[in-house]
């Protein structure tokens, strides 16, 4: 085989076992050590290309491999992210695949997946959204996330959720408690709840979650054991629903 085909087959392997070479590196002679690197800088030079698609390689084989730990911490993280009573959950209760949605209520990518997620929910009825508030984006994003909790003990926090989510103002206090009041929430009895304890050690306990799963911002969505940064469109969205349906041990239904 010609030299340059050849070592585009072969680089790519090499640098991907870079971490194992210690191993093997005895197993070359000095002579046949010079050789190889001979031969690789003369096809670097002749097809500086080689370590371009050799890059790849590399970041295919990390990114594989990052997936390969992150879908183990999911699994090991079920019962927490699919199974915690406390969470607010939209769409059919017994489900036979389960979301995972963490997002910021002053999130704009959040907000731009919301009416997506609508979508989906509206198209496949036998889907289950668990939702994990997670405050990333500063104070503000602290009191409405304790807002929306409190409005949960009045049995509203998916209609203040979806408001939130059309808002294209800060939500302020002032905001925050007009959208409750439209919703006929009590406003007094929120001020009072958003500061419970419980609240705190809610929003601690999705924000160690998100730790434990490398999630780096919102909106992030666990699908079986699949996770998903950022707004995604819906023939995505149904895609990696229909793969986690053809994987029921994965998809946390129910």
């Amino acid at each position: 085989m010609p030299l340059r085909p050849l070592v585009r087959r072969v680089l790519p392997v090499l640098l991907a076992a870079l971490p194992l070479a210690p191993a093997h590196a005895a197993a070359l002679t000095e002579a046949q050590r010079q050789e190889v690197v001979e031969v690789l800088r003369q096809a670097l030079r002749e097809d500086p290309s080689i370590l371009r698609d050799a890059v790849a390689a590399l970041q295919a084989a990390d990114r594989q491999a990052r997936d390969s730990t992150r879908g183990a911490t999911i699994a090991a993280q079920a019962d927490a992210l699919l199974r915690n009573p406390a969470d607010p959950v939209k769409g059919n209760l017994r489900g036979d695949v389960t979301l995972v949605e963490f997002f910021d209520a002053r999130c704009g990518y959040c907000k731009v997946l919301h009416p997506t997620m609508e979508a989906l929910l509206q198209a496949d009825p036998n889907i289950r959204v668990v939702m994990k508030d997670l405050p990333i984006l500063g104070p503000s994003s602290v009191v409405a996330s304790r807002v929306l909790l409190a409005a949960q003990k009045q049995g509203k926090y998916l209609p203040l959720q979806a408001a939130l989510m059309r808002l294209r103002v800060e939500p302020s206090e002032a905001v925050l408690k007009a959208e409750a009041e439209k919703l006929g929430l009590d406003w007094a009895r929120i001020q009072r709840d958003m500061n419970d304890p419980a609240v705190q050690q809610r929003l601690e306990g999705n924000l160690a979650l998100a730790r434990a799963l490398s999630i780096e911002g919102t909106p992030a969505l666990v699908i079986g054991t699949t996770l998903v940064p950022g707004a995604v469109d819906l023939p995505t969205l149904q895609q990696l629903v229909a793969d986690a349906r053809r994987r029921p041990a994965a998809a946390g239904g129910g």
